[in-house]
């Protein structure tokens, strides 16, 4: 079994020896969700990507919503699984507390089996009362598709819940296997499902959800087969309260952060979709591509918030600082590159989903003017692996109301009142810049040295 323990060596080739597999995972899962996309574009046109466009948002923002962990009201009854159960793993291995650890991670899977059963049974239920409240252009279809994938949440909260496992303790080769086996299925259950049986939107969700159990079934073998190192079995599977109160402490602010991005998100379809399914559709492909080239800064983020998280439990503060730095040199090059690259090359891009002209017309306004944010989404990202690798996450939460909420969807109001579904576009680019100063003054502060979460 690989583990990796990122205290020692030298940072930038262990951020890189740690992050390239997560790249892998991340594209090989993008390249899924564009396949939805595409082939959708191909056999049942604009109205098939509107309506994977609107039901993907409340599907990603409960994706999110897994990577932290906190029991809130109605909707949001159980909202995030990782975040706070991978803080306090990495601090335990970095720390070699192994008995903490091992209770951490029985806590966080059946957590996360019970969130998903919760979650299934209300978004199946109110997945139209939704769509209608972001005035869906093709409700039918986005309802078919949405209630389908809630069938998927389970296994979606399930393998976040394994990967961030397997991550703290430095194996991030694991979860691109798996998540390898889930791309290959959706792709081919996309051609089979859409392409031969000719099942429209309903074929589509139907290979996401089918490809989504394939992943957790292949990353819960592997995760048993290393019961000594994980801790997971028959016997031993039970929440323990003591773990389940801190991952709580840690997760309700990084749930609420997450819920925050994903409402933002969801006020944004809702300002675009009033321009119509040609605006709905080409939101939807600029946010596919977007994600892609969002792949390495989220990679150096996770690689380094694991090593700031077990840097902290080793006592090793000044190479938790240092690994902030590496990370931020890494990821503003390649950022800069990339945005570079789609915006040169942003038409053939946006030909490979074949929209049609008016839509195409929207998509490349829409990339040309976004992209350009990426390079505030890698500061403030890279900044924020400090505070969470530290357990400090009312920080993260403090920073996303910030650019979500103050700069983003105020923001896009002011601008669209005034410029129109540009503004719209100019606002989604700009609001991450907000939250940059934040990062670098908490950076500067030294107050993460005393954060510790497992100290808690």
């Amino acid at each position: 079994m690989r583990q990796m323990d990122l205290t020692e060596g030298v940072i930038w080739k262990k951020l890189l020896v740690y992050a390239w597999p997560v790249v892998l995972s991340s594209l090989l899962q993008s390249a899924y969700a564009i396949t939805d996309l595409i082939v959708a574009g191909g056999f049942i046109g604009k109205d098939g990507i509107s309506a994977i466009n609107n039901a993907s948002i409340i599907m990603n923002m409960l994706t999110q919503v897994a990577i932290g962990l906190t029991v809130q009201i109605l909707t949001q009854v159980i909202l995030g699984i990782t975040t706070g159960g991978n803080i306090l793993m990495g601090q335990y291995f970095g720390a070699k507390d192994r008995d903490n650890r091992l209770k951490t991670n029985t806590t966080i899977f059946g957590f996360a089996i019970l969130a998903g059963l919760i979650m299934t049974g209300v978004i199946y239920f109110l997945s139209r009362p939704i769509l209608v409240g972001l005035k869906a252009p093709t409700l039918d279809e986005a309802t078919a598709y949405l209630q389908i994938c809630a069938l998927g949440i389970i296994p979606i909260f399930g393998y976040n819940a394994l990967s961030a496992m397997l991550r703290s303790v430095g194996n991030s080769r694991q979860p691109f296997y798996c998540v390898a086996v889930t791309a290959v299925c959706n792709i081919v259950l996309d051609c089979l499902f859409m392409g031969t049986f000719q099942w429209g939107v309903r074929g589509a969700a139907l290979a996401t959800m089918l490809a989504q159990l394939a992943s957790f079934v292949v990353c819960l073998a592997y995760v048993l087969k290393h019961k000594d190192l994980f801790g997971l079995a028959r016997k031993a599977l039970r929440m323990h309260r003591d773990k389940l109160g801190q991952m709580l402490k840690l997760g309700i602010p990084c749930a609420v952060q997450m819920t925050v991005v994903g409402l933002s998100w969801l006020a944004m379809t809702f300002l675009i979709n009033q321009y119509g399914v040609e605006a709905s559709a080409a939101s939807g492909i600029c946010a596919k591509i977007k994600d892609v080239a969002l792949l390495c800064t989220l990679a150096l983020y996770t690689a380094a918030t694991t090593m700031v998280a077990q840097c902290l439990g080793a006592k090793k503060f000044d190479r938790a600082s240092r690994v902030v730095h590496v990370a931020m040199r890494i990821s503003l090059s390649v950022t800069a590159v990339l945005i570079v690259l789609v915006e040169l090359f942003a038409p053939q891009l946006l030909a490979i989903f074949h929209p049609d002209a008016v839509t195409q017309a929207i998509a490349l306004q829409n990339l040309r003017i976004e992209i350009v944010g990426q390079i505030f989404y890698a500061s403030f990202m890279v900044y924020n692996a400090l505070p969470l690798g530290a357990g400090n996450t009312m920080f993260a939460l403090g920073s996303s109301l910030l650019n979500c909420i103050v700069a983003r969807v105020i923001l896009a109001l002011i601008l669209n009142h005034f410029f129109g579904l540009v503004g719209i576009f100019w606002a989604c680019a700009i609001a991450p810049a907000s939250s940059v100063p934040l990062g670098y003054l908490y950076e500067r502060s030294g107050v993460w040295r005393k954060s510790l979460a497992q100290g808690n």
